[in-house]
């Protein structure tokens, strides 16, 4: 059984971007890997049908209270399907729910942690969720925050808490086991930040293949992808998954009132990931 790499974040923070850049690094494909199918080789941890086959009966058999017991099981499945290591997409905090820990530690190798600005955040996840910008900043200020089960998505319910407090919580990781990536970087200078990763993970690729897998995994490409085909992860409530991607967006949206609220909450936690604006 291998083992899982962790590829957390809070939503809308560059986790489909992520796992965008690893489908491409690791295929090596002559054009653009389909984001359809990123699930094959970054599979999530909040999908019913895992819960379905670790419990051996339909997700609507289950309490909520007999989910949660099954994330341990859930994660040894996922750890499963490859003799090595496993990259899979979680939202979920580092902690526990219902005494139950979120994160399964005994089958995990490391965790590569996305996090970026709440300012920009709050900006997508209205979008995302279909809330209004007052809507969204209280949902990433909630400590309980959770996003119930998506029926279009087969989805379970994710805990995922508060920003700070999701990032906070992830801090406690064990540090040499854990990268953390700022979405920023991965705009500004993608090609260190991404390289970086890579060091981290252990693997030695020549730079041509890194650069590719970054130019293959671009915003604008998923976006062309997405306005073909569609995208399957996308949420009923919004039109576009990939909808703006650019860094600052919050300048042009949020009101002064709606910023200093954002930094009055997440202050501490902004100003040690490099968020506090000027």
């Amino acid at each position: 059984m291998g083992k899982i790499i962790w590829l957390a974040s809070y939503p809308k923070s560059g986790n489909t971007w992520t796992r965008t850049f690893i489908n491409n690094l690791l295929l090596d494909p002559d054009e653009p890997v389909d984001i359809n199918i990123l699930s094959d080789l970054t599979p999530g941890d909040a999908r019913k049908s895992w819960y379905e086959k670790a419990a051996g009966t339909p997700y609507h058999h289950l309490s909520m209270g007999q989910v949660v017991s099954l994330r341990p099981k859930v994660h040894h499945l996922i750890a499963g399907l490859q003799e090595d290591k496993v990259f899979v997409k979680t939202h979920s905090l580092y902690g526990q729910l219902h005494g139950v820990p979120l994160i399964t530690m005994d089958c995990t190798a490391g965790a590569i942690y996305v996090i970026r600005n709440p300012l920009d955040v709050v900006v997508s996840v209205a979008s995302h969720f279909g809330l209004a910008i007052e809507g969204a900043i209280q949902l990433m200020s909630d400590p309980n925050a959770f996003l119930d089960e998506v029926p279009t998505l087969g989805s379970i319910r994710q805990h995922f808490g508060s920003w700070s407090g999701h990032a906070n919580s992830w801090t406690h990781f064990d540090r040499e086991k854990m990268h953390v990536m700022r979405y920023e970087d991965m705009q500004d200078k993608p090609e260190e930040t991404f390289s970086n990763m890579v060091k981290f993970l252990g693997l030695d690729l020549p730079e041509e293949r890194i650069a590719k897998a970054i130019e293959f995994s671009s915003f604008d490409v998923a976006r062309k992808q997405e306005d073909e085909k569609g995208f399957k992860e996308q949420s009923a409530k919004n039109n576009k998954f990939f909808r703006v991607g650019k860094v600052g967006q919050w300048r042009d949206t949020l009101s002064d009132a709606q910023i200093d609220q954002i930094i009055n909450t997440h202050q501490v936690t902004m100003k040690y990931f490099g968020y506090l604006p000027d």
